[in-house]
């Protein structure tokens, strides 16, 4: 009659143990925990930092704006968000655009995904107009950042763009603001721009 109790005890021993290995196995160290914690869910976006001159390219968007300034992207709110202004130095455009224009681009983060599952960088684009875009953001690569409308189906679609086209001392930044119909995935340029770092 023992041989089974001690069976059985050895058998409720080895489960314990395989349960606590592999436990063990799928907790990630406190470094791993701390660095996750820690991680700086915009430091993807710091290729962006500084200020920047900017020309538009006529040729290249349908907006028929001439335009030269600068912009700056900095880090705001105790480095919990980043934030762009800018400035036109010059500009030309069609009765049907406004030289006048500003507006103010904030861009943040949201470490639990509650506005959009699955996503984590979020923006907020405001203008004198009235116009409100939010964004979410992806960076495919290190030099690049997309910017993608987020709003029901039957409204317009903006991709915002801004790539390190050229890296070191002589850096040189592009960026395009493009539209598509709704309900397409057809983006044609609005704006198109470039310039180095100042």
């Amino acid at each position: 009659m023992r041989r089974p109790i001690l069976a059985i005890a050895m058998l409720s021993a080895a489960t314990a143990l395989a349960q606590t290995q592999s436990h063990a196995t799928h907790t990630p160290p406190i470094a791993v925990q701390e660095t996750a914690k820690t991680a700086d869910p915009l430091a993807p976006l710091d290729f962006l930092l500084g200020t920047w001159a900017a020309k538009t390219d006529t040729a290249a968007g349908s907006a028929g704006i001439t335009a030269t300034g600068s912009y700056t992207f900095r880090r705001d709110l105790g480095g919990h968000a980043l934030q762009r202004t800018g400035s036109a130095d010059k500009c030309t455009a069609p009765t049907s655009a406004d030289c006048t224009h500003s507006d103010q681009l904030t861009i943040f983060p949201d470490p639990n995904g509650q506005a959009i599952p699955g996503s984590s960088l979020f923006a907020l684009y405001l203008d004198n107009e009235g116009h409100v875009i939010y964004y979410t953001l992806t960076t495919p690569d290190p030099h690049t950042a997309i910017f993608l409308s987020q709003g029901p189906p039957a409204a317009p679609k903006f991709r915002l763009t801004y790539h390190l086209e050229v890296t070191g001392p002589n850096a040189i930044m592009t960026g395009k603001f493009q539209m598509a119909a709704p309900g397409s995935d057809d983006f044609h340029s609005y704006l198109e721009w470039s310039g180095a770092k100042l």
